[in-house]
C-alpha cells in the first residue's frame, strides 16, 4: 500500500512553511502574553490587530504596553520605540545584497514585515541555501506575521475574559529584555557596554525623572562602544585577538555563527591547497 505524501508536487509554499513552522509555533505563547498585556493597557480587539501588523515587534509592543500603563508622555513613547526599532536599518542592510534586483514595491513590502526572528531565518537560508529566493524570504515574513497577529488577537480575547495585575507588564518586559541582552553579549566589549548602559540609564533617569533618560543612556553607550571598536580595529595589528573583541565563553551552539563556519571552510580549503602545492613540489 502506497504511503500518502504530504507534499507530492513539492509545492514551494509548503516547503517554506515547513522552514517557518518552528518560528510560527514559538510565537504562540509570547504572542498570547503580548495580546493580554496590550488589552490590559487599554487596547481593544481591533487595535491589537492593527498594532501587531504595523509594529510587528514583541519588544516594542511590550514596551508600548508598559509605557501606557504608567501614563508616559507620547513624545517619550515615540522616541523610545524609534530608537528601539532603529536596529532594523542595520539588519535590513545585511540582507539588501540578496534582494537588490527586486522591485521597489517588493523591497518596501519586505522591509515592513521584517523582524528579528524571520531575519535570522532568512539570513541563514540565504547564506547556506543557493536555492533560497527573495520570494521565499518574503513568505517566511508573512507566515511569521500571520502567526504573531493571530496569537496577539487571541491573547486580546483572553485578556477581555480575565483580569490581570498590571504589575505583570513590568515583570514580563524586564524578563524579555534580560533574555535579549544575554543572547547578544558575545564579546567582552558588548558585556562592558551593556553594564555601562545600565549604569547610565539609572543615572539619567534619576536626573531627568523620565524615560528619556534611557534613550540618552542608549545613545551615549552606543557611541562609546562604536568609538572603542573603531579605535581597536584601526590601531591594533590583530584586532580579532584584542581583548575587547574576543568572544566570551558561551555554549557551543551560541558561539558558532554562519560567518564562523564560512571562515573555517575557507581556511580548510587554503590549507588543502598549500598541502597540494607542497606535495607537487616534493615530486
Amino acid at each position: 500500500m502506497a504511503k500518502a505524501q504530504i507534499n507530492p508536487g513539492r509545492a514551494r509554499w509548503l516547503e517554506v512553511l515547513g522552514v517557518s513552522m518552528p518560528l510560527c509555533l514559538s510565537y504562540i505563547p509570547i504572542g498570547l502574553a503580548c495580546g493580554i498585556l496590550l488589552h490590559a493597557a487599554g487596547f481593544n480587539f481591533i487595535m491589537i490587530l492593527i498594532v501587531s501588523i504595523v509594529v510587528f515587534s514583541g519588544g516594542a509592543q511590550f514596551i508600548l504596553a508598559s509605557l501606557l500603563t504608567i501614563n508616559a508622555p507620547l513624545s517619550s513613547i515615540f522616541l523610545t520605540l524609534f530608537f528601539l526599532e532603529l536596529r532594523y536599518a542595520l539588519l535590513g542592510s545585511s540582507l539588501s545584497k540578496y534582494i537588490k534586483s527586486e522591485s521597489q514595491h517588493f523591497v518596501w513590502l519586505f522591509a515592513v514585515s521584517m523582524n528579528d526572528e524571520n531575519y535570522a531565518i532568512n539570513y541563514l537560508k540565504f547564506a547556506t541555501d543557493k536555492k533560497w529566493t527573495p520570494k521565499d524570504a518574503l513568505m517566511v515574513e508573512h507566515y511569521s506575521l500571520i502567526s504573531w497577529s493571530v496569537a496577539n488577537m487571541v491573547g486580546g480575547l483572553i485578556g477581555s475574559a480575565i483580569s490581570i495585575n498590571l504589575e505583570v507588564v513590568d515583570f514580563a518586559l524586564t524578563a524579555l529584555f534580560l533574555y535579549m541582552i544575554v543572547m547578544q553579549v558575545q564579546s567582552h566589549l558588548t558585556l562592558l557596554i551593556s553594564i555601562l548602559s545600565a549604569v547610565l540609564a539609572v543615572v539619567f533617569m534619576v536626573l531627568t525623572k523620565s524615560i528619556i533618560g534611557v534613550i540618552i543612556a542608549t545613545l551615549i553607550a552606543s557611541f562609546v562602544g562604536f568609538l572603542i571598536e573603531n579605535t581597536v580595529r584601526r590601531r591594533s595589528k590583530h584586532p580579532e585577538s584584542n581583548w575587547f573583541l574576543t568572544k566570551l565563553f558561551r555554549p557551543k551552539i551560541t558561539r558558532t555563527t554562519v560567518e564562523d563556519q564560512q571562515e573555517r571552510r575557507q581556511l580548510a580549503e587554503v590549507k588543502k591547497q598549500l598541502e597540494a602545492q607542497e606535495q607537487s613540489q616534493d615530486k
